[in-house]
């Protein structure tokens, strides 16, 4: 398990929660930071965002404990 920061860059203030590495890594692959400072700052809205949907029911049917993630191009076109 990871800690995940909901406010990235105010760590040193920002509420934590735990998630496993494989989600922590894909949680940063699909959103930026000011997506998740903005948009994405409560483990709900995490939950609930439509680009983690299918990626949370894949996961939640494999064991796995690592896996490989790729910045998405959307990603790297909004940073």
């Amino acid at each position: 398990m990871e800690r995940h920061h909901l406010v990235p860059e105010h760590r040193e203030e920002s509420p934590v929660v735990l998630v496993c590495s494989p989600c922590h890594d894909q949680l940063h692959a699909l959103f930026t930071n000011e997506e998740l400072i903005e948009e994405y700052h409560t483990a709900e809205k995490l939950r609930g965002a439509d680009r983690m949907a299918s990626y949370l029911g894949w996961i939640r049917t494999t064991n796995k404990t690592s896996i490989d993630v790729r910045t998405s191009n959307d990603v790297r076109q909004r940073r």
